[in-house]
């Protein structure tokens, strides 16, 4: 979600910068309409639905994401809905059936929302409806398991955001909001991260709180003057929440890397850190500081290569075991506007996804819109979005703001997409116009023993037409 910063403030730390980036970011997504790559950056009219597809080159498999129907949408590689489950904040997670005792087809969504504007549940009225009760639904959409419900869920609500996982001993994590005062800010109420292990019953049995380790995020003094004064009461904005899990550091004796720890990243702050589950202790961390992006392509895109300014990211986690690049972190570095100060960043940029060693602080691995035989602003979402490495070595890729889903080779070959047609639909509270929106905060590749095998499915290929000649026809 964006952050909440205002435009003084920004300029505060740049004074002109800020403007031009702004500026050239509205041109520049005018020009985008040239590339078939920016199909969402700004046309009114679209295609929707998988727009390419090679099967011979993509990795087959089912995608779930949630739609504005507040659907979750579980689709072959054709774009056809083959199963769906209701869930009720457009934020859904397929669980891996070895941690279920191999049950298939099993959801995590939002069951019940409230009404959050005006309360101390949400200060600064960030959102107007907060998740009351999350649970687990089987695949005919039966209720497996719930937190929310009982009479010992912290604040009576589960507040979860952004992220849940089952853990190996049948628990859950849950990524939270803490609606609480926390000395030395501005604001008397902040939405604080926490993080919740629930066992079966719905009761917490483990937590953590970010407010608790802020002297262990790398801030400078300086830097935490700009925190506790930002305008947010979303002061961290922690968006993602990943067990370590098994990996070759730890085998190798990296205790940083135990498979039981946590790995979590705050937006709005620049940082990806690794929490020791049995002392709460950050024991890794990527960030807040990076050098500045270098403007030369040539230089931008060498591989390997020292990390580089990363600004609002999402979905960090390491890369599981038995896939290409197994222990490496891989985030999508989002390029938005975000850090305490605001980071510098290239104003013709777009968004990346980075492969990175953990232990080294290297990039291995890149893809940019240059990849793909388009400008680097052609692959672009300055909030949400997600990326996954995939069995072959392709990477599976959620353009989340505009709606877009694919995959990649290694080389950066577009050998899937797919465009949201589930919008969510809303008026303009000015003009009263309808809007649309089909951005998707998190879509997941699902191998298809995931889920029932009598789940249909289609591998056809799809070729994209040439564009240069694509046009609707005109009425006579």
């Amino acid at each position: 979600m964006p952050i909440n910063i205002k435009a003084t403030q920004v300029a505060k730390h740049r004074p002109v910068d800020y403007w031009k980036y702004n500026i050239a970011i509205i041109g520049l997504a005018a020009s985008c309409l040239l590339t078939s790559l920016c199909v969402m950056a700004g046309p009114s009219i679209y295609p929707t639905g998988t727009t390419r597809y090679d099967p011979n080159k993509a990795y087959n498999s089912f995608v779930l994401f949630s739609g504005g129907d507040n659907i979750a949408h579980l689709i072959d590689l054709n774009g056809n809905s083959v199963h769906e489950w209701k869930d009720a904040a457009a934020h859904s997670t397929l669980i891996n059936p070895a941690l279920i005792q191999g049950k298939l087809g099993h959801v995590f969504v939002t069951l019940e929302t409230i009404e959050g504007k005006g309360t101390d549940l949400v200060p600064g009225q960030l959102n107007r409806r907060i998740s009351k009760i999350v649970g687990e639904l089987d695949w005919d959409g039966n209720k497996v398991w719930s937190f929310g419900e009982s009479e010992n869920t912290p604040g009576g609500a589960a507040q979860q955001h952004h992220d849940w996982a089952r853990l190996t001993n049948g628990n859950t994590l849950i990524l939270a909001n803490l609606t609480h005062r926390i000395n030395g800010f501005k604001h008397p109420l902040l939405m604080d991260d926490v993080i919740y292990e629930v066992n079966p019953k719905g009761d917490v049995v483990w937590k953590w709180i970010a407010s608790e380790h802020i002297d262990e995020f790398g801030f400078t003094p300086a830097e935490l003057i700009l925190l506790r004064n930002s305008d947010s009461p979303d002061y961290l904005h922690i968006n993602n929440l990943k067990v370590v899990g098994n990996n070759h550091w730890f085998d190798s004796g990296d205790k940083r890397f135990n498979p039981d720890n946590l790995i979590f990243d705050s937006r709005n702050a620049n940082f990806t850190a690794i929490i020791d589950k049995k002392t709460g202790k950050i024991v890794w961390r990527l960030g807040p500081h990076y050098p500045p992006i270098n403007t030369e392509q040539a230089q931008n895109r060498q591989v390997p290569r020292p990390v580089d300014q990363i600004s609002g990211q999402h979905d960090a986690h390491l890369i599981p075991e038995n896939l290409p690049g197994a222990g490496n972190l891989l985030i999508f570095d989002n390029q938005g506007i975000a850090g305490f100060p605001i980071a510098e960043l290239p104003f013709t940029g777009g968004s990346r996804v980075l492969e990175i060693n953990p232990v080294t602080n290297e990039i291995v691995w890149q893809y940019t819109g240059l990849d793909s035989g388009g400008p680097s602003w052609s692959f672009r979402s300055t909030h949400i979005s997600a990326a996954r490495r995939l069995p072959n070595g392709n990477t599976f890729i959620d353009e989340g703001q505009s709606g877009r889903l694919f995959q990649v080779t290694p080389d950066g070959e577009i050998v899937w997409e797919y465009i949201n047609p589930y919008a969510r639909i809303g008026k303009d509270p000015i003009n009263g116009r309808t809007m649309r929106n089909n951005q998707i905060y998190r879509g997941q590749p699902i191998p298809y023993d995931w889920v029932p095998p009598e789940t249909p499915r289609s591998e056809k290929p799809v070729t994209p037409p040439d564009i240069t000649q694509f046009h609707i026809p005109t009425t006579p």
